[in-house]
């Protein structure tokens, strides 16, 4: 058995090859950790391997990379299977496993998890993925369809073993591992080894190298922890009030998914809080531009995943959000870390749903701290922070300018038109506060806490075996991807037939892409339009047409031209088409299809 907590020494030393060197060093990696040293070499000479390391230690580059090092990407077939114990693990590591193989032209990524429809996984499968990284119920759920086949696995990865054996999942492991190939070379991780994780390992690997790395015990910092329990409005929504309320010199708002920080950086933008997006498609120059920026001042909201900002420090950072909780709880303790640095005080927020409520013992447990609930602020606190800010504002305008011509022309259009000073003060500030209004939009009334859709999914995703009945979120398809899983409150229905329509072409289309939902969201965030005046959406692959009511606002329509999706301006047009048919989200008789054929 090797154990080691050694210096980390250069993966220049490790003998991958110059793809996966030169995008493990973009995204920021110089030198190894400990586990990857110890575990990447006896990989690469095709030994098995049983790791035994703490979770956040880069035990997911010390198996993808040498897993990745041995593909052939011209053949479309799996050839790499990890199992992870959670969809939000497994979607961290897929995210990750594309990070280093970013320069392997051809490279495909499937994750398969509970909760998601069928269709876009049998579509990856079917496309010739490489890698699938999946969960066990639905990794056993796509064996049986024969949508996945293993005569070509030659490596296989047990992530979080021992978290997959406390959620159920030993028999299904097991079941598992007896499909795949008798030379498939296999890696185990675990933090922990119970008797029942050896017995896996004594059956399943060959002669394992088994690598220890010893824990490394967290210094406590000064961050003051919190919790706001999801509901009532939409996260996004909650993270623009954090970012009008709280007093933060910098913030990094964590994300599961690349395309989640670019979309959530873009929402913040348009809401006028200047973010930048740091994901594992930049390049290093760009990387190290986007942290000098924080560093610098210039910029004081990031947007991240795990994957680019482990080990980033940026002293200003105060306030740290999580707005996707990780795959795994050490990666709280790794997230948090990104403040209270140098002595200073920091703070975190989790945006935390009531299926999830339970992680908050567990990070309480590994930070040796309490999580307090988070009040959110509300629209009277809002108002009177954006009055205040506002009256500031204009008593520092009125000490620094020369303000003599503007009093002239203010007394001047008062004579002419009869008008009062007041009158005219008002009428400037309420043109001044039409993008961020003074007195902001209600909240939604509370509703009764009704069990969520997904928590069948989790129920699921636990049991394993079942599965394969997926969840509601699966029948609900796109839309419920689109809110993040959050459930809006109900609305009045508007008779579609009653609205008069106008259509409208979109510079945006699917080769940006662009879904039905990002098109919803733009448009009813920037313009506050109830998205049931949101027609017919029809994509095509570079433009969109879209229905909406006739007779728009000019200033709406100006608006909507500089909106931005996935990085693309909406450039709104009238357009003569008459008829749009909607681009399905759903695929509805699919569903009961497959429900009609559920294995026994």
């Amino acid at each position: 058995m090797t154990t080691s907590n050694d210096a980390p020494v250069s993966f220049d030393s490790l003998g991958l090859p110059e793809t996966l060197l030169s995008a493990v060093k973009s995204i920021g990696f110089e030198n190894s950790t400990d586990i990857q040293a110890k575990t990447i070499p006896p990989l690469l000479a095709g030994k098995d391997v049983l790791g035994e390391a703490q979770t956040g230690t880069g035990k997911t580059a010390a198996f993808g990379l040498p897993a990745l090092a041995k593909i052939d990407v011209s053949l479309k077939k799996p050839q790499l299977m990890v199992l992870a114990p959670t969809r939000e693990l497994a979607m961290q590591v897929a995210e990750a496993i594309e990070s280093f193989g970013k320069n392997m032209k051809g490279l495909l990524v499937a994750t398969l998890y509970g909760g998601q429809s069928y269709q876009p996984q049998f579509q990856q499968l079917e496309r010739g993925a490489q890698v699938v990284v999946g969960t066990p119920g639905r990794l056993m759920d796509h064996l049986r369809r024969k949508s996945l086949k293993l005569g070509n696995l030659s490596f296989c990865v047990l992530d979080e073993a021992d978290e997959m054996l406390n959620m159920g999942f030993l028999e299904d492991i097991q079941w598992i591992l007896d499909h795949l190939p008798e030379t498939t070379q296999m890696a185990l991780f675990s933090a922990t080894m119970p008797p029942a994780i050896r017995k896996i390992a004594n059956r399943f690997l060959k002669d394992p190298e088994h690598i220890k790395i010893a824990a490394v015990k967290q210094s406590k910092a000064n961050i003051s922890q919190f919790a706001w329990k999801v509901s009532g409005i939409r996260k996004i929504t909650a993270l623009e009030r954090i970012a009008e309320i709280v007093d933060y010199d910098a913030m990094i708002v964590f994300v599961r998914t690349r395309s989640d920080t670019v979309e959530v950086a873009e929402q913040l933008e348009r809401a006028g809080y200047p973010a930048l997006a740091l994901n594992g498609d930049m390049n290093q120059a760009q990387r190290e531009r986007c942290i000098e920026q924080m560093k610098s001042g210039k910029s004081s909201i990031l947007v991240a995943t795990d994957v680019v900002a482990r080990g980033l420090d940026i002293p200003r950072i105060s306030l740290v959000v999580n707005y996707d909780l990780p795959g795994d709880n050490e990666a709280y303790v790794h997230r948090i870390g990104r403040t209270g640095r140098a002595g200073r005080e920091g703070m975190s927020i989790a945006f935390v749903r009531p299926r999830e409520m339970h992680s908050l013992r567990h990070y309480e447990r590994l930070t040796s701290g309490v999580i307090n609930t988070y009040e959110l602020p509300n629209i009277e606190e809002i108002g009177k922070k954006r009055i205040e800010r506002t009256r500031v504002e204009m008593a520092q305008i009125i000490a620094d300018k020369d303000l003599a011509n503007m009093r002239e022309i203010v007394e001047a259009m008062a004579n002419e038109s009869e008008l009062s000073i007041t009158d005219l003060a008002a009428a400037l500030l309420f043109n001044k506060q039409l993008n961020q209004p003074l007195q902001p939009k209600e909240d939604p009334k509370p509703r009764r806490e009704t069990r969520e859709r997904s928590d069948r999914d989790t129920r699921s995703e636990r049991g394993g075996r079942n599965e394969s009945r997926g969840g509601r979120n699966e029948r609900g398809g796109e839309r419920g991807a689109e809110r993040g899983g959050e459930r809006a409150p109900r609305k009045v229905k508007v008779n579609r037939t009653d609205v008069d329509w106008q259509t409208y072409r979109l510079e945006v289309g699917k080769e940006h892409g662009a879904r039905p939902g990002d098109i919803v969201g733009a448009i009813a965030n920037e313009i506050s339009l109830d998205s049931s005046y949101i027609g017919a959406i029809n994509l095509h692959d570079k433009h969109t047409y879209v229905q909406l009511p006739k007779g728009m606002p000019e200033k709406s329509f100006e608006q909507l031209k500089r909106v931005k999706i996935r990085r693309q301006s909406l450039e709104i047009t009238v357009s003569d088409v008459k008829t749009v048919e909607s681009t399905p989200t759903t695929d509805r008789p699919r569903k009961r299809q497959e429900r009609s054929n559920r294995p026994s």
